[in-house]
């Protein structure tokens, strides 16, 4: 078992290999389809404007060693209007495959929490990086919110709830390594094993 406590540094990140526990501790950011493409077209492969360099600035800082979770999280509003996460589970991050290269790079992104692995250019930007993808339990999204001890903020809020950008501390967040900095993927070996099975089956 691993703890780490973000910002994470390289030396952390290459210490970590595929099927290792970790449990995350520090401030991260949810962001699913509508924040990463965002990001592209605002920071990334456009030029910053004006009205959007005071959010750059802060995500520049918030993610550099930082942690971007896929995540669409159900949320409380109280009537001091202060929020807290109700459900937390993660989403199907292959969806994020055309965006994640390039956001990790711009931010320097230690980790990426979502389910299901990526794809090749991801695992090739983890090894260059240093980065790690985390998988989160699919299915345990009450459990997963009670590692968010805090919601300190949320941007882009017009993006609707599921798709803004929510910065909350976590506390003992559970995940595994399931594509590391080394270039290994399980979720590669989990297709290579299922292809070669599929073969035998129908041969």
């Amino acid at each position: 078992m691993h703890k780490l406590t973000v910002p994470i540094s390289d030396e952390e990140i290459r210490s970590l290999h595929v099927g290792d526990t970790v449990h995350l501790n520090g401030v991260i950011m949810t962001g699913r389809d509508a924040a990463h493409k965002f990001m592209i077209e605002h920071f990334i492969r456009g030029e910053v404007q004006p009205e959007d360099a005071a959010l750059h600035e802060e995500l520049k800082e918030l993610l550099d060693g930082g942690v971007i979770y896929h995540c669409g999280p159900v949320v409380k509003t109280h009537e001091d209007g202060s929020y807290s996460f109700v459900a937390a589970g993660p989403t199907t991050s292959i969806r994020e495959e055309p965006y994640q290269g390039d956001v990790i790079k711009h931010f320097n992104l230690k980790g990426v929490i979502g389910k299901g692995g990526m794809g090749d250019n991801t695992l090739k930007v983890c090894q260059e990086q240093p980065a790690v993808y985390f998988h989160a339990i699919g299915g345990a999204a009450s459990l997963i919110a009670k590692a968010v001890k805090e919601v300190i903020k949320v941007n882009k809020l017009e993006f609707g709830v599921p798709e803004a950008m929510w910065v909350i501390r976590v506390e003992d967040f559970p995940v595994v390594v399931t594509m590391d900095s080394h270039g290994e993927s399980i979720h590669k070996q989990v297709e290579a094993q299922s292809q070669a099975k599929f073969a035998e089956l129908i041969g």
